[in-house]
């Protein structure tokens, strides 16, 4: 049987005409992953399509093709569902924007697979092979991640990303931010592989340096120090996320240095308490953040740093404010969104309600454009402050301040900093919001 699993991207990020370069990709985890879950006893040929990295071919040989979908690639998923339907091949889609809007995504697809597939996919396979395929499977009940499972990285060109050591432990986060996807689609139950078998995972790809996709790898503090802890025999050195609560836990903190942390993406969200506490994360204290920072710094740890514009008691001008703070503070590695109302969420419920939903174009939702009604400005300026706050974190004399003050990893800072300058530059080049507003970048 010969099934092809394709992660299509919005305009933003596409290989053709995107703004991501190599520096700035890693490879992904959820087609490789449905690719080791197919049943053993089942002779699939499996071929992975990314199409941040290359086009997805007009003419597909294939029994059976999976797209993986998020809010911000569903019109272009279901683009590609409906040509390849009508040319006779069964489509199944899944992913956060089928779990989040279900009865959306079964009107473009032949199967809908919602919430996690460790046992819906598989069992999806054979009934398809049977001819018996559902139009729905659910993650169902009970559900636990106990199996080992090694992704079929192979069938991925390695060369075409920065590396291919990518793993995750847990999956979704206790926490309950209104703007994020994760409680929404999952729930704040943290799922947690067996610490064993992440450590099999990471010696089956034997790469010294190593990425974790979890959204909070401490946010279960027991396992957080038996997988740091396991961590420590194996050498290597790894990136992931964590929240600000690392810098009021010193003795974990050092554990996560002791296991090889050389960086972590952190979400301060905002430099504004209101702010913090309008989207449920008062765990945010902005008068922390710099010694926070200074002591991962100390401890050989580069930030990631996260913020998000946009918020309700945001006006004109917190883009300059962050953008300060942020060269000021040494942040490694800076990067803004724009407050996006993610279908299934608390954000997303709250600003239905008060009308100020501008658009359902899931395309613009990728976190860069507009989609909503700000409160204290207007679109035009929120959407020209976030250019400006990217262009003037990333300019040369801005990198080298901030570079100068964390002195942490620096060949590798320096070139993913020189991609994010890259993206920071050309990032008003492809903005596709001016629908609304009639809106136009200002010259470089």
């Amino acid at each position: 049987m010969r099934v092809v699993l394709l992660s299509p991207k919005g305009p933003l990020y596409r290989n053709r005409g995107g703004i991501f370069k190599k520096s700035l990709r890693y490879q992904p985890l959820t087609l490789t992953t449905l690719a080791s879950l197919a049943p053993a006893d089942m002779d699939i040929d499996f071929r992975i399509f990314d199409e941040g990295i290359g086009d997805i071919p007009e003419k597909i040989d294939a029994d059976l093709v999976g797209i993986t979908v998020i809010t911000g690639t569903a019109p272009r998923a279901y683009e590609v569902a409906a040509r390849l339907r009508g040319q006779g091949i069964p489509v199944v889609l899944g992913g956060p924007h089928v779990t989040l809007i279900p009865s959306e995504a079964a009107q473009h697809a032949d199967a809908i697979c919602v919430g996690y597939a460790e046992k819906s996919w598989p069992q999806l396979l054979r009934d398809f092979a049977a001819g018996q395929m559902k139009k729905r499977y659910d993650q169902g009940p009970n559900f636990r991640l106990d199996e080992l499972v090694i992704p079929r990285r192979d069938l991925l060109d390695r060369r075409k990303y920065i590396t291919s050591a990518v793993f995750e432990a847990t999956r979704t986060c206790a926490h309950a931010c209104e703007f994020c996807v994760a409680p929404a689609a999952w729930g704040r139950h943290q799922f947690q592989k067996p610490v064993e078998n992440v450590v099999a995972d990471i010696r089956s790809v034997g790469q010294h340096r190593n990425i974790f996709l979890d959204l909070n790898l401490i946010s279960d503090r027991a396992y957080a120090i038996e997988l740091f802890a396991a961590l420590i025999p194996l050498r290597i050195r790894w990136f992931g996320l964590v929240t600000t609560r690392i810098g009021r836990d010193p003795e974990l903190a050092e554990l996560m240095a002791r296991s090889g942390c050389s960086g972590v993406l952190i979400g301060f969200e905002s430099i504004s308490k209101a702010s913090l506490g309008s989207m449920q994360k008062k765990f945010n204290q902005p008068e922390n953040y710099v010694a926070l920072i200074d002591n991962l710094h100390r401890l050989g740890i580069c930030i990631y740093g996260c913020f998000v514009f946009g918020l309700d008691t945001d006006d004109t001008n917190i883009f300059d404010e962050t953008a300060r703070f942020v060269v000021d503070a040494g942040i490694d590695l800076p990067r803004f969104a724009i407050s996006t109302p993610f279908p299934g969420t608390p954000l997303h419920h709250r600003l239905e309600r008060e009308e100020r939903i501008l658009t359902r174009n899931w395309e613009l939702y990728d976190g860069q454009h507009v989609v909503f009604q700000p409160k204290n400005m207007t679109v035009a300026e929120l959407q020209e402050g976030h250019v400006r706050a990217w262009r003037n974190v990333y300019s040369r004399s801005s990198i080298f301040k901030r570079l100068a003050r964390s002195r942490t990893q620096l060949p590798l800072a320096v070139i993913i900093n020189l991609g994010y300058r890259f993206y920071a530059r050309h990032l008003d080049t492809h903005y596709t919001c001016d629908w609304a507003i009639g809106w136009r970048p200002k010259a470089a």
